[in-house]
């Protein structure tokens, strides 16, 4: 496995943390993407306490790390369940041991839907629900139900219906069509609804009045549906699941999680915020979000979330005046929202990082290389540049898309010596 050292013999990940490596003890092989273990356990636990003083549940995208040993932490630190964006990764959070999961997402293909049946049946204590934005979609799902020989055996469908906008992804673009296809599952004896969803997430600016407009303007759509909902009792039980949430504003949604919807004691609402690259937070696009998000928390962004994953590589060049080439590319970080950042260099032999120049720029990547560039123009840069054999620690912006490109990840403290390990299963 890409960062383990080859000439060990197999061990169990569990005793990966007693083998006494440290990454800048160059005991592992590079590029290595890490976790830093004093960050992630903040910000699992302070994710944790803003749910819980929110009045909210969380249900954290699982889709984010695949990781069965990080779920585990998440759901220790009080999560309601994990998300997963399809039914395969439902599959490897069941059996890590989830037993509430949320696919945002579609389902109605006749692998996916006998393969959710078949995990229900296996599983007593298993509550999976998923999105529904359509007739046509219904109408598969009924009509796979048909086909089954022992149909009386299965168990219905649980169904959040979605709300989308003109121009959005997925979801009803209307009150008329979201409130059509709530009345047809009604009819349905192959699903029932369980509530309702939308996603704001890719949409947010890191702008606080331009975002809350957002925000507000989709929930009032989702409280008007549901409130409908209630009102023509087209949802199958007294507790009623309001879900929404990306990473990206996601304290503007758990505001609305709780909508009153009339009929008082007859409808228990149950919000549920879905945020998960929380878990490691990073150097980019999360962190300028949440620039703009700690001032409505009242808070320093230093004592929110914290970045808890590093890619490190070493200086493989340096070939000409302001430039070095580090060996680590697209095939090892995240380059989809913005490309890596420098945050630390450790010259050949140091066990201690030492903080990079401010000029210092990842300026473009390939598959197995970063082109790291500085201003060859000034003294002092000059007389700070990087070396051949020298470690670079670079931060990630959008943790998703590096935690798919490592089977493993070990876990570090704070001198980087490692102490535990996490697999990813994508």
């Amino acid at each position: 496995m890409k960062g383990l050292p080859l000439h060990i013999q197999p061990l169990p990940l569990s005793q990966v943390g007693a083998q006494g490596w440290n990454v800048l003890a160059d005991d592992l092989p590079f590029p290595v993407a890490l976790l830093k273990r004093d960050a992630l356990a903040h910000n699992i636990a302070w994710m944790a306490q803003r749910t819980r003083a929110w009045g909210v549940a969380l249900a954290p995208h699982g889709k984010t790390t695949m990781s069965p040993q990080l779920f585990a932490q998440q759901l220790a630190a009080g999560a309601w369940g994990i998300s997963f964006g399809n039914v395969f990764q439902l599959a490897v959070g069941v059996a890590a041991g989830v037993r509430r999961a949320i696919i945002p997402n579609q389902v109605m293909g006749a692998g996916d839907l006998h393969a959710i049946q078949m995990l229900l049946q296996a599983h007593a204590d298993l509550r999976v629900l998923f999105l529904i934005d359509s007739v046509q979609q219904l109408a598969l799902i009924e009509a796979w139900a048909a086909a089954q020989p022992s149909a009386q055996l299965l168990r219905p469908f649980e169904l959040l219906l979605e709300i989308g906008f003109n121009g959005g992804r997925t979801g009803c673009r209307d009150e008329q069509q979201a409130l059509a296809v709530a009345r047809a599952v009604r009819a349905s004896s192959a699903a029932q609804l369980a509530g309702i969803e939308c996603y704001e997430g890719l949409w947010a600016k890191g702008e606080s009045s331009a975002d809350s407009q957002w925000v507000n303007t989709l929930m009032d759509r989702v409280d008007a549906v549901a409130r409908q909902c209630v009102e023509e009792s087209l949802f199958a039980h007294e507790e009623v699941i309001v879900s929404a949430g990306g990473s990206a504003v996601f304290d503007l949604v758990a505001a609305r999680l709780n909508p009153v919807l009339g009929r008082p004691g007859q409808v228990r609402v149950t919000g549920v915020l879905r945020s998960g690259c929380y878990v490691t937070h990073d150097h980019g696009t999360y962190t300028q979000m949440m620039a703009a998000m700690a001032p409505r928390l009242g808070c320093d962004c230093a004592d929110a979330l914290r970045p808890a994953l590093e890619v490190w590589a070493l200086v493989q060049s340096c070939p000409e005046p302001g430039l070095a080439i580090v060996g680590a590319g697209k095939r090892d970080l995240s380059f989809d929202m913005g490309l890596p950042t420098p945050i630390a260099r450790a010259a050949p032999g140091a066990l201690q990082p030492q903080a990079v120049p401010a000029g210092w720029h990842i300026t473009g990547l390939n598959d197995q290389h970063a082109y790291l560039r500085w201003d060859a123009a000034d003294p002092a840069l000059n007389a700070q540049a990087p070396v051949v054999g020298e470690r670079i620690g670079l931060g990630i912006s959008h943790p998703c898309t590096t935690f798919d490109k490592w089977r493993w990840m070990p876990v570090v403290d704070e001198d980087y010596g490692v102490c535990e390990a996490i697999s990813t299963h994508f």
